[in-house]
């Protein structure tokens, strides 16, 4: 994309979800053009439509866009994991990507840079041993599904864009998402470890999320996969401990890993794995987090 100081036109999909609104929002304050991508019909001039499921994508929607941004995909934790789901949330992200790519490769004059969604979920269960993004891809269903979501992005970069892959960790927010679901509960006094509270977690603050998204689209040297989590990752057990700091609630009551097996099913499995995954490429490149330890991430999630 052009500099940070010059307006550009943006398409992002996904603009719906906890960030890719607020990245929308980061982007109009600093003066840029965005469209949004919509799964429905268009109810005002800064939408287009488009069908992940078919493949088909307003073309006119990414003429002259400097950059394009996707994020769109079915929710890991929205639901419980069945057959159904997995596929949901395997082709929902393989194919919307697959499509984009696409859309982007036949432009005759193509976006410079295209800025696909992924996940620290690449890396498996890394125990106490921390990973960069030159680590490998683990094994189970979700390194599977980013396998193929990162590789569906395949033409963009054969055409010659600038393909950068966000490997976001666990977006700290109050507005949704995952963590979004626990500020509830330790308001409650009823927070606690999950399972043995030693698998490492590896977090980011939701501002340094989209200062970190803008940067890769700032930065030419950026290109395949940035690890999107703060520097210092924590186990489970000090997450909880800083939620119960910052909210003057107490945080002891452990979660057994049964329990979480009976509610969550399958995703269970990954909620209690270690993810120790550092932003080896984002330091690299100059990138400052604003919040980069546990307790100031949650404090910024407060507002405070």
């Amino acid at each position: 994309m052009t500099p940070s100081s010059s307006a550009s036109r943006v398409a992002v999909t996904g603009s719906g979800g906890l960030i890719g609104s607020a990245l929308v929002r980061s982007l109009r304050a600093g003066g840029h053009e965005v469209v949004r991508l919509v799964r429905r019909t268009p109810r005002s001039a800064d939408e287009a439509e488009w069908d992940p499921g078919s493949g088909r994508v307003d073309p006119a929607a990414l003429r002259g866009c400097a950059a394009v941004v996707h994020l769109a995909g079915a929710g890991v934790g929205d639901r419980r994991w069945t057959d159904a789901y997995m596929r949901e949330i395997r082709e929902s992200r393989v194919r919307g990507t697959a499509a984009i790519a696409a859309a982007v490769a036949a432009l005759d004059e193509p976006p410079r840079v295209l800025l696909c969604g992924s996940a620290i979920g690449y890396y498996g269960d890394t125990g106490d041993r921390a990973v960069d993004e030159s680590g490998p891809a683990g094994n189970g269903f979700l390194p599977s599904v980013c396998l193929e979501w990162e590789a569906a992005a395949e033409p963009a970069r054969a055409a010659g864009v600038r393909v950068a892959y966000a490997r976001t960790g666990l977006v700290v927010a109050r507005e949704g998402g995952a963590w979004g679901r626990l500020f509830p509960v330790f308001r409650a006094g009823l927070g606690g470890p999950l399972g043995s509270g030693r698998q490492y977690w590896s977090f980011i603050a939701l501002h340094d999320e989209v200062a970190a998204l803008r940067h890769i689209l700032d930065t030419e040297a950026l290109a395949g996969p940035v690890n999107l989590t703060a520097p210092e990752p924590v186990t489970n057990r000090e997450v909880t401990a800083a939620m119960g700091r910052v909210l003057h609630r107490p945080a002891v009551l452990p979660v057994p890993a049964v329990a979480l097996r009976l509610a969550l099913g399958r995703f269970a499995g990954d909620v209690l794995a270690s993810q120790r995954v550092v932003p080896s490429r984002l330091l690299e490149t100059g990138f400052r987090f604003a919040f980069p330890t546990a307790d100031s991430a949650i404090a910024a999630a407060l507002g405070r």
